[in-house]
């Protein structure tokens, strides 16, 4: 099994996470700038969890994967000090309550380090590589978005996802039994969430 065979397998859970009507909007500027800041605020509640996530999955990895997901943890903390500056520039508040669909994401991420590693390192890649083309759907994005599309579609963000999938493909293709079982269910959770995420962003 690989990664790419995982959203051959899973191709409608993995179109309903990445292809979603608010990022057709944040593409065209139909979504209102107050439903964006809406939405802002409880991705920056999820990239705090992703962090901790990040942290915990970091510290038992095999020593090939520890600077790879090193990495993610430090990007990820960069990303919040970049929500915070966006934040305070459009005028919008980050410190509200989570929403159920953002506790129900960050729980899972949580669960996912209790996990084996290969279904560990499968919803990390997962997640990133959703958020990628979920936001390459969304370019050029509107003028009030467009900073953002343009920073979750970099180059560098892209070589990160592909840093990830290789160490998935590594992980995958040596396990078997229960361990491949765990690690695509990992992935479908993925999907899971991050559709309820974005159902969440369109709601408010």
């Amino acid at each position: 099994m690989t990664a790419d065979a995982l959203v051959s397998r899973h191709t409608a859970a993995w179109q309903a996470a990445t292809v979603h009507p608010f990022l057709a909007g944040v593409r065209d500027g139909s979504v209102p700038e107050d439903s964006f800041d809406r939405w802002l605020a409880q991705d920056y509640l999820y990239a705090q969890a992703l962090v901790r996530a990040q942290s915990r999955i970091a510290a038992a990895a095999p020593f090939a994967d520890v600077g790879l997901l090193a990495a993610g943890v430090v990007a990820t903390i960069g990303e919040l000090g970049w929500f915070e500056e966006m934040a305070a520039r459009r005028g919008a508040v980050l410190d509200v309550p989570m929403h159920p669909a953002t506790r129900a994401y960050c729980d899972f991420l949580l669960a996912v380090t209790y996990c084996g590693y290969p279904a560990q390192i499968t919803a990390i890649w997962a997640l990133e590589r959703t958020y990628l083309e979920s936001w390459e759907g969304a370019r050029p994005g509107a003028q009030p978005y467009r900073e953002f599309v343009k920073r979750w579609t970099s180059d560098g963000f892209r070589s990160y996802v592909r840093d990830l999938q290789t160490s998935v493909d590594r992980q995958l293709e040596a396990c078997v039994g229960e361990q491949a079982r765990e690690a695509e269910d990992a992935f479908y959770w993925v999907t899971h969430y991050e559709r309820g995420f974005w159902d969440m962003a369109m709601s408010g």
